[in-house]
């Protein structure tokens, strides 16, 4: 597990745009410290973080991919019922 500042450095992105992916719901930490409220991430999550770097860089909006990634989350939830 990493800390919000140590994911980020990973990541190379400002701990606040990964406050801001959660805000978003693109991308939750894996644990948040009941007590303190830190946020802790997993390496797990870096290729989804790149996929959502590299969707922003490519110029899809955040919005829209979360509209994008949303629908798809949809479309899979109910295929398996």
């Amino acid at each position: 597990m990493f800390s919000i500042g140590e994911f980020s450095q990973v990541a190379r992105v400002a701990p606040r745009q990964l406050r801001h992916y959660e805000e978003l719901g693109l991308l939750k930490p894996e644990r948040i410290d009941p007590e303190t409220g830190y946020r802790f991430y997993s390496a797990l999550q870096l290729p989804r973080l790149n996929r959502i770097l590299a969707l922003k860089d490519l110029g899809l909006s955040l919005l829209r991919f979360c509209a994008c990634w949303m629908s798809t989350f949809r479309q899979r939830k109910f295929a398996a019922c």
